[in-house]
């Protein structure tokens, strides 16, 4: 019996993984060669091009061609009103060093007055910057701060803390947790860019995770030197852990 021509059997072939890949190549780029698509499907299942797992741990700060002197918001606006003047002084005392700054042009932030340069001020820079600022201000030096360059920002996470304090029956506080790093030496040389917080592991938990935020350099090396080292607190072990540089915490 033969089979009428007006029912046709319709199904579909699965396609492997190699030859959608294959179809999708040659969608995108419709004018490769065939013998050039298998070399593409290479590259693109190389090990090294896949994407890893990682925490975005530090944060890049500002361009390194700045420097930072802190200072209140009023000595700020007093100083940036004749910033001309600054710009012209400092170049001449920098170039009294032999330096190869150069300032360009200088503006006010909330926490001081940042003067941009022509490339990264090394420390001779950075001490003629601050005597001539201080000098400019006599009767109130002593509010201005060491002129610094901009630091990048590193995101941690302390585990292993009871949520209670033990001593005051009461819930860790950011003053606890600042306590605690000021009295841990594995802290010695971290600076904290804000106050910690601390939150449950859990609703129903009694532990706690203490989220810092390090002033650091663009390659995270403060960080690097203390993640995952323990430390006592009480008959407790913590431990310190690397986090995403948007862990969600308010």
């Amino acid at each position: 019996m033969q089979a009428s021509s007006s029912t046709k059997s319709t199904f579909s072939i699965p396609l492997s993984d190699i030859t959608r890949d294959a179809l999708k190549i040659k969608e995108t780029f419709p004018n490769l060669p065939n013998s050039k698509i298998d070399l593409v499907q290479k590259v693109i299942n190389s090990p090294s091009t896949k994407p890893k797992l990682r925490i975005n741990m530090t944060t890049k700060g500002p361009s390194r061609k700045q420097i930072i002197v802190p200072m209140s918001i009023e000595l700020s606006k007093k100083f940036i009103k004749d910033s001309s003047m600054h710009i012209i002084n400092i170049n001449r005392a920098l170039e009294g060093i032999n330096s190869k700054t150069i300032i360009d042009f200088i503006y006010v932030e909330d926490k001081g007055i940042v003067i941009t340069t022509n490339n990264i001020s090394p420390n001779s820079d950075l001490q003629k910057i601050e005597k001539y600022v201080k000098n400019s201000f006599l009767s109130e030096a002593e509010q201005i701060s060491l002129p610094r360059l901009p630091q990048s920002k590193s995101y941690l996470k302390i585990v292993g803390i009871p949520y209670i304090n033990d001593i005051t029956n009461s819930c860790f506080s950011s003053n606890d947790a600042e306590s605690i790093l000021r009295s841990n030496h594995i802290f010695n040389d971290i600076v904290l860019a804000s106050r910690p917080c601390i939150i449950k592991v859990s609703p129903k938990s009694d532990m706690s995770i203490i989220w810092i935020n390090i002033w650091d350099s663009q390659s995270g090396s403060n960080a690097k030197k203390i993640i995952n080292r323990c430390f006592n607190v009480g008959s407790f072990i913590a431990t310190v852990w690397g986090a995403n540089m948007n862990p969600g915490v308010p």
